[in-house]
């Protein structure tokens, strides 16, 4: 894709020996391996992510790994601006990060698979110089393993594990998300201007559940109550602009917020001076001719402790939202034949609602994310039989260009096909259209971003501004 890895990510790897950190095996150090039978560490980490896509830990198209199956499809809106992520045995064998990623505006599609890359390294390296800081600071380490508690001895004056442990992986998510949006807007070849991305992301150690998120993708997770029946409990909040908190911070920088006329639903971010871009969410990455008018790149960050009746997590973007609810979601989940194809089923299935509830609408892109907290997955023979490989694969449904295995320079020719369609779903024509990913710039001038074209409940974005010499002042 040519935009995988940041090499500003890099941090600084501890200086001591293998040896010397396993030590003390009893006290998981914040993102380094410590435990007898983890025997990489940062550095390893870091000297192996120079081939970040060939992982075999990290799964980033439709497949699977050893305890989730993640998949998407591309919608009618163009090319697929979806982006996702598992990547098992994260800072620790015991450890798994997830995210979802949608991209809107022109560029979206590569913002949301920048993002995809770049961000989890970020968070490796923001944990790591936590830790490291602490250690040099002489004070005590926190051990974490299993449920945090603090202990009834601890003076008052201190604060308990647990919230030293929020603290560290609360900044740690400020930071890495601080740092991705600083870097999209200094990057060189990828305009961000009015394109942009959410993003949900969650990280799982022992029992210890950590997320961080800004737009509208969402995380679910399916739980059993007392009667043991299957109930959906959201973990996330929509950041959508009408809400108060949100609509209040972009209203005092001046930003406008207001639904259009025939979508009375969808609130959306409008320019002070022009009806321009009309975004359909408070936080993003990217969108840079917001942030002056309050829509920002902060992350939302919450801390769960998992319990043995959590039994699964569903990350999926709004193109799965818009159709299913919570409990719709958590149903097909619960209910598929194989865990396996539980992610491919789930976007089946809101691809079916798109055409009943919406027949006159651009179906959105899908992305789903499906991690089962006990660690198990289907047998291979079982996984076979739904068509899919155990490896990282590219589906033919998936609407994605297949991504190179380096991971670094994938495709500086890319091609792809997509089908522009009219209000009433005609076809009309089979553009194709090279896409150049290292520079973000399409080689097809004449031809327009699909995704501003149809029914706009669906789109992120409305249109895009178009700036004056002279702006109006306020």
């Amino acid at each position: 894709m040519g935009c995988c890895v940041s090499t500003s990510s890099k941090s600084t790897c501890s200086s001591r020996s293998n040896g010397e950190m396993a030590a003390n095996p009893s006290c998981f150090e914040i993102g380094c391996c410590v435990h007898k039978k983890a025997r990489r560490t940062f550095s390893d980490h870091v000297i192996s992510l120079h081939h970040l896509a060939s992982l075999p830990s990290r799964i980033f198209t439709n497949g699977k790994s050893r305890a989730s199956c993640i998949f998407t499809q591309q919608g009618r809106k163009g090319i697929n601006q979806d982006a996702m992520i598992v990547w098992e045995d994260f800072m620790s064998e015991d450890m798994t990060f997830c995210g979802v990623f949608d991209g809107h505006g022109p560029h979206g599609h590569l913002v949301a698979r920048k993002v995809r890359d770049t961000l989890p390294l970020k968070l490796l390296s923001f944990l790591h110089s936590s830790e490291s800081r602490r250690n040099g600071s002489g004070k005590g380490k926190a051990c974490f393993k299993g449920n945090i508690k603090p202990e009834n001895g601890d003076s008052q004056k201190d604060l308990s594990a647990e919230d030293k442990l929020n603290s560290t992986w609360r900044e740690a998510f400020m930071k890495a998300y601080k740092s991705m949006d600083k870097e999209l807007r200094s990057h060189p070849n990828l305009d961000c201007f009015c394109s942009g991305s959410t993003a949900v992301t969650i990280v799982k150690q022992g029992s210890n559940l950590f997320m961080g998120y800004i737009g509208d993708s969402r995380a679910v997770m399916g739980s059993k109550d007392s009667n043991d029946s299957m109930v959906a409990i959201q973990l996330t909040v929509d950041l959508k602009p009408d809400l108060p908190r949100e609509a209040e911070r972009i209203k005092r920088c001046k930003g406008r917020v207001f639904a259009l006329q025939d979508e009375p639903e969808v609130p959306r971010v409008w320019l002070p001076f022009d009806d321009a871009p009309g975004l359909a969410m408070a936080r993003a990455f990217g969108d840079f001719c917001l942030k002056e008018y309050g829509v920002i790149s902060t992350p939302e960050f919450s801390h769960r402790l998992l319990t043995d009746k959590d039994q699964f997590i569903v990350l999926a973007s709004d193109g799965v939202w818009d159709v299913l609810s919570n409990e719709e979601v958590v149903e097909i989940v619960s209910l598929a034949p194989t865990r396996s194809s539980a992610a491919r089923i789930l976007v089946d299935a809101a691809a079916r609602e798109w055409k009943l509830k919406y027949p006159t609408s651009k179906m959105d892109d899908c992305a789903v994310v499906c991690l089962f907290l006990d660690g198990k997955m289907d047998s291979e023979s079982d996984y076979d039989e739904q068509g899919f490989s155990s490896a990282t694969l590219q589906s033919n449904h998936s609407g994605n260009p297949a991504e190179s295995d380096d991971g670094q320079k994938s495709e500086p020719s890319l091609q792809r096909n997509f089908t522009v369609r009219s209000s009433e779903e005609n076809e009309t024509n089979n553009v194709v259209q090279s896409i150049d990913v290292e520079d973000g710039t399409s080689s097809a001038d004449d031809q327009n971003w699909s995704g501003l074209e149809g029914v706009t409940r669906v789109n992120s974005l409305v249109q895009l501004p178009r700036f004056s010499e002279e702006r109006p002042k306020s």
